[in-house]
């Protein structure tokens, strides 16, 4: 019997505030997603998403959410931790 796994990818993101994104993933989920948290770590890589200017500046690559500054979040971490929170919005099969 083999298990069948498959890597989940970004599809589709909408800036919606000044450190909120609306996400879409490769399995048909969808999640608003809330940078807080994270800025509020204050590393050398999240302190520029701290101005909205930049934070805007988000884009995929590789199905990763990433930023200019070579920032990036694993699509598949982030679906996990919003799925852990009941936050995923799933598409009704």
């Amino acid at each position: 019997m083999s298990v069948q796994t498959f890597v989940i990818n970004l599809v589709r993101l909408a800036i919606t505030g000044d450190d909120t994104l609306d996400l879409v993933f490769s399995d048909g989920s969808a999640a608003h997603w809330s940078a807080a948290d994270l800025i509020a770590r204050d590393t050398v890589m999240t302190r520029p998403l701290a101005d909205p200017a930049y934070f805007a500046r988000a884009f995929i690559e590789g199905g990763a959410l990433a930023w200019p500054n070579g920032f990036e979040l694993s699509a598949d971490a982030l679906h996990q931790r919003l799925a852990a929170k009941d936050l995923l919005i799933r598409n009704a099969a």
